[in-house]
């Protein structure tokens, strides 16, 4: 039946080979292989060979190739292909970039430096934190660390990252400032990148649960000092269970 000049029009259907699950994967293929070092610095890749190699519609390769643009991982040039930039260039703070490097060949030295930044902000959000934490926020950190609690208890490292991530989530936003709530992204693939790499311990450290505990209770209490020395001791702790991990690592 055809259809009236004042009926809506169907939905437009995504052409073929744009879906997004083909991009998604062909992004994490080759953002992957570029941070990793399989694809060299300066490295020109070719959008013709790049689509016959993963299997995919020129168009698929295009967007993936804009979003790594975009992530200053690679620029187009017009008759020459694609080139990889140089490190220095790439936006080390996308959660995407910080993924790959967290699954690459260099992810405990990546680990050792985004704690060196955790120790940079983190301390500052929770001292603002028991400045403008709303009783919601409170709760929720309380309610997070008991969680934890939990999760530990059966081994549960998932469930733990869960809870872990909400908290720091929670921390973040409870600051107040904008700019460090927008830090919630970094901090979550870094615990993410220790869970899923096997950089935590099988049984979550109990001081550690502490200690997040210690940072809510301040924080619910309006201590900024005690706020921000609490902050500063878990990232002391998380650094401390990493080096101890590759210590062991090392031995075996």
């Amino acid at each position: 039946m055809p259809r009236s000049a004042d009926s809506p029009a169907p939905p437009a259907r995504p052409p073929v080979g744009a879906e997004p699950g083909l991009h998604a994967s062909v992004l994490d293929a080759l953002g992957a292989q570029i941070v990793g070092g399989e694809v060299a610095v300066g490295e020109v890749l070719r959008i013709d060979q790049l689509d016959a190699r993963f299997g995919v519609s020129r168009s698929v390769v295009r967007e993936a190739v804009r979003v790594l643009a975009s992530m200053g991982l690679v620029e187009t040039r017009r008759r020459l292909g694609v080139r990889v930039r140089p490190r220095d260039q790439w936006n080390v703070f996308d959660p995407r970039v910080i993924r790959w490097r967290l699954a690459g060949p260099g992810r405990e030295d990546q680990l050792v430096s985004l704690g060196e930044l955790r120790r940079g902000f983190e301390p500052v959000a929770a001292e603002l934190a028991a400045q403008r934490a709303t009783p919601e926020q409170c709760g929720a950190m309380v309610g997070a660390v008991v969680q934890m609690g939990v999760h530990a208890k059966a081994q549960d490292l998932e469930g733990y990252l869960v809870a872990d991530t909400l908290f720091h989530t929670t921390m973040l936003q409870a600051s107040g400032n904008e700019m460090l709530a927008a830090l919630s992204t970094v901090v979550s693939e870094v615990l993410a990148g220790r869970t899923h790499h096997r950089l935590m311990p099988t049984n979550p450290n109990p001081a550690a649960i502490r200690l997040h505990g210690d940072v809510a209770e301040a924080i619910g209490s309006g201590d900024p000092q005690a706020a921000s020395a609490a902050m500063r001791a878990i990232i002391d702790e998380a650094s401390s269970a990493l080096l101890a991990i590759k210590a062991a690592d090392a031995r075996e």
